[in-house]
């Protein structure tokens, strides 16, 4: 596999994504570029060269039509092929990518739209131009909206702004129009504009450069070389292309390696596709392996007893193997013999689940907890915890293979200067920190100090290895009325990952004499299990099944008579005992003062339109606080 962009240190004569895209598409012309479903059921294999034409074709389309260079162009869609092309024909045409959330609320498109001065929108489908519909007339700047999938509709295209993505693709490239534009931009010119959560307040839009990015890839490219990465290797795309790390790590960087990637067709369909592509790479969020976990355990809590007491051997050589690993300490022969035992009998299937291929796991956003880290190793199914944010061009240290330490978020890339302020604060120089934010002066001089050092807002340690360990954001640090400093991402966390019923925790004791949590369930594992129990009548049993079909499809979605059904739901003694049970066991494994000691089960789950977590699904802990004070101010007021 040819890297494009030469090692960190050495000059590279790529200046922009467009010429870096290009340069692949003459290197790898016929080989897999990527593969998607078609309505038949069947994958279908884009070539590189293939997927040049498609992008100079957009290009082609964008630039006859009107589009300058620097003028901003927003993307509403999950990913698929067509957000991929999107973006580079956007960027081949000399304009800025501004990612959208799909899950977003169309007020907050509206002013997502707006205040980044986009002025064309591409659109997914139906049901992202339904949000669009509604705030149509409020978003005058759009001069034109492109539709992926057109299938109904109809109506939208009475509207002369309107039109197929198939149409942008039928245009008969012209190469000199297009590389024209591209030779025009430098390092220093914006590519994406990337809006940040907004858990302590509006958006702000992180603007990106193409120099950013390019020494953002000349540094961690070394990462994949100890992979070991090859031809036949396959990368899998489900996470969102509007998070910075789906868009540069995992889009462009697979351009700069050369990886092929499968695109997932939905959320509910990534269980299956995975078993039929066997992805040897793909990034994940730490939900996804502590719902993993859960359920793993779930699963093994059916068996009979002596297929339990086999796992639970299996699961401790697993552990301990790990273990030594984990430490650089030497593995004894009889130890290897055991844990190969223990792979082939029992753990060997839980990577199978996986597609039996995978590499290992690239994971960011949240700290994995450790136990669950430990577990999945145990199978051979290698998480490499990163760690960055979007200001920093994404990833700033990372475990690679070489160089790892479970519990941490590795060491700086090869670019990044790190150190720890006097109260904390991680602080990030290099040449990956971002331009600033859009039309935000003085968030931008709150971010960068005069020396250039990025202040992150998170809380971290340096180990005398020199692996970074976070421990929460340092807005968010607990000083309780004993006057003890307390993270609560990790008692969230912990408390978490004991059950899968969980969904969200939001830990609250700021100048109380102990900690108390507001915490919220799965809507489909609480549907599921309250079908199980019979906590449900006939008649709501009916309208569970229902909705779970469509959780399934969209689990962010909200269905009609979700919310009454979650009422009953979260009063039941049965769900209080099994939640009851997992703050406990999560008790047991913190010290006394990090011990939550009263909880409340909130009847519903937190939700984005309602302000309460963002698309990123991290809670908005201001909000949350303000919001439910009455439910805090009750717990206190018990005996």
């Amino acid at each position: 596999m040819e890297r494009l962009i030469l090692q960190w240190g050495k000059e590279s004569k790529i200046k922009n994504v467009p010429e870096l895209f290009y340069e692949r598409v003459r290197r790898s012309y016929g080989k897999l570029a990527y593969k998607y479903k078609g309505k038949g059921g069947k994958w279908i294999d884009v070539s590189w060269g293939e997927f040049g034409k498609k992008v100079s074709s957009v290009a082609t389309y964008l630039i006859k039509n009107g589009i300058q260079k620097g003028e901003k162009i927003s993307v509403l869609s999950d990913t698929r092929p067509e957000w991929a092309i999107a973006d580079l024909a956007i960027l081949s045409a000399g304009g800025v990518t501004v990612g959208l959330y799909p899950t977003l609320s169309p007020s907050q498109l509206e002013y997502l739209i707006n205040h980044s001065d986009s002025v064309w929108l591409f659109v997914e489908n139906s049901e992202k131009m339904e949000k669009v519909w509604k705030i149509r007339d409020k978003i005058p700047n759009i001069r034109k909206i492109v539709i992926f999938d057109t299938e109904n509709c109809e109506r939208y295209f009475d509207d002369p702004r309107v039109e197929s993505f198939s149409r942008c693709l039928e245009t008969e490239p012209d190469e000199k129009l297009v590389f024209d534009r591209i030779n025009s931009d430098g390092k220093e010119d914006v590519a994406i504009i990337v809006y940040t959560s907004g858990t302590t307040g509006m958006p702000k839009g992180a603007m990106i450069s193409h120099g950013n990015i390019i020494s953002f890839l000349s540094s961690f490219d070394d990462f994949a070389e100890v992979l070991g990465l090859g031809d036949d290797d396959l990368s899998y795309h489900f996470l969102p292309m509007a998070h910075v790390a789906e868009h540069i790590a995992g889009f462009f960087g697979r351009i700069n390696l050369g990886l092929s990637a499968a695109y997932a067709t939905s959320i509910k369909a990534v269980v299956d596709e995975i078993k039929e592509v066997r992805p040897t790479i793909f990034g994940g969020v730490p939900r996804i392996f502590e719902k993993a976990y859960s359920r793993i355990k779930e699963e093994v809590a059916k068996l009979p007893q002596r297929r339990q007491k086999i796992f639970a051997w299996a699961e401790k050589v697993g552990r301990e193997y790990v273990r030594y690993l984990n430490q650089r300490k030497p593995i004894s022969l009889p130890l290897k013999i055991k844990y190969q035992i223990a792979y082939n009998l029992v753990l060997r299937r839980i990577k199978e689940a996986f597609g039996g291929r995978v590499k290992y796991f690239i994971a960011g956003a949240a700290p994995i907890p450790y136990e669950i880290l430990e577990f999945m190793w145990a199978c051979q199914l290698k998480i490499y915890e990163v760690y960055g944010l979007t200001e920093a061009t994404v990833i700033t240290h990372a475990n690679t293979p070489l160089d790892f330490k479970l519990g941490t978020v590795g060491k700086p890339i090869k670019c990044i200067e790190c150190k720890i302020a006097e109260d904390g604060e991680v602080l990030i120089k290099g040449p990956t920190v971002f331009k600033g934010y859009y039309k935000n002066e003085e968030a931008t001089r709150e971010a960068i100090d005069q020396d250039g050092w990025l202040h992150t807002g998170d809380i971290g340690e340096i180990d005398e290895d020199g692996f970074l360990k976070l421990k929460d954001r340092k807005k968010h640090i607990i000083i309780t009325a004993g006057g003890k400093n307390i993270a609560p991402a990790e008692i969230e966390n912990k408390i978490k990952a004991q059950d899968i019923l969980i969904s969200q925790v939001h830990v609250h004791g700021e100048g109380r004499p102990y900690l108390t949590a507001l915490i919220t369930l799965n809507p489909q594992e609480a549907l599921e299990f309250a079908i199980k129990k019979n906590i449900l009548d006939e008649n709501e049993k009916k309208l569970a099944q229902n909705i779970l079909e469509q959780l399934a499809e969209k689990p962010l979605s909200r269905p009609h008579g979700l919310d009454d059904l979650m009422k009953k739901i979260s009063k039941h003694e049965l769900i209080y005992n099994r939640v009851k049970e997992a703050v406990d066991r999560a008790n047991q494994e913190l010290s006394r003062v990090e011990n939550v000691r009263k909880f409340r089960i909130f009847e519903r789950d937190f939700y984005i339109e309602e302000g309460e977590i963002t698309p990123t699904l991290k809670v908005k802990r201001n909000e949350i606080e303000k919001k439910f004070k009455h439910i805090f101010e009750e717990m206190y007021a018990e005996n």
